[in-house]
């Protein structure tokens, strides 16, 4: 009897609710416009100073943590190597930017988009020939898919300006990998 009133109440209940359909998974973290303004750094490059042939470094920009950072690795043919992160903060609504390299420099610098360019500022202890100073770094894309970056150096608080460097990064020419380097 008790299994009769069970298929009963089986066969007389409301059908089950569909499933729900699960809801849409977040955007990624790091998608917005804002944390694509510095992708067009981003590949393999041979670095020239700016105006000539003559190859000074390579260097890799990998766009890395699901877009959330991109990462350095500056490779000078002779000289200290180096490298950095830079990220967009959004609560700051600027970019961040890291470096760090083989002679012990540690250097933070802020900034963001100046029209098509990407500009970072940060003091730099020894930069202007042993003193202390602002280096102000601008990233401008080129028409020809280069991008060249011009560092200035300030050393009484920005109210001038000196050059300090000036490179071209140019599309890798195809190479062997190099071994990995302590550097």
């Amino acid at each position: 009897m008790l299994t009769a009133a069970f298929l009963l109440a089986a066969q007389t209940a409301a059908p089950a609710p569909a499933p729900a359909t699960p809801p849409a998974p977040p955007p990624p973290a790091c998608a917005t416009p804002q944390h694509r303004q510095f992708d067009f750094w981003v590949g393999a490059w041979d670095v020239y100073p700016t105006g000539t042939d003559r190859l000074v470094a390579h260097s890799l920009i990998e766009r890395r943590y699901d877009g959330c950072a991109i990462r350095e690795n500056w490779m000078p043919l002779r000289g200290q190597g180096g490298g950095s992160f830079s990220a967009f903060r959004p609560g700051t609504n600027s970019w961040r930017q890291t470096w760090v390299d083989s002679a012990g420099s540690w250097v933070e610098f802020t900034g963001g988009m100046d029209g098509d360019a990407m500009v970072l500022t940060g003091p730099w202890a020894g930069a202007a020939n042993g003193r202390d100073g602002i280096v102000r770094m601008r990233y401008s894309r080129q028409p020809n898919g280069a991008v060249r970056q011009h560092g200035q150096v300030s050393t009484d608080n920005g109210a001038t300006w000196t050059d300090s460097f000036d490179f071209t990064y140019r599309p890798a020419a195809a190479r062997q990998p190099a071994a990995a380097s302590g550097g």
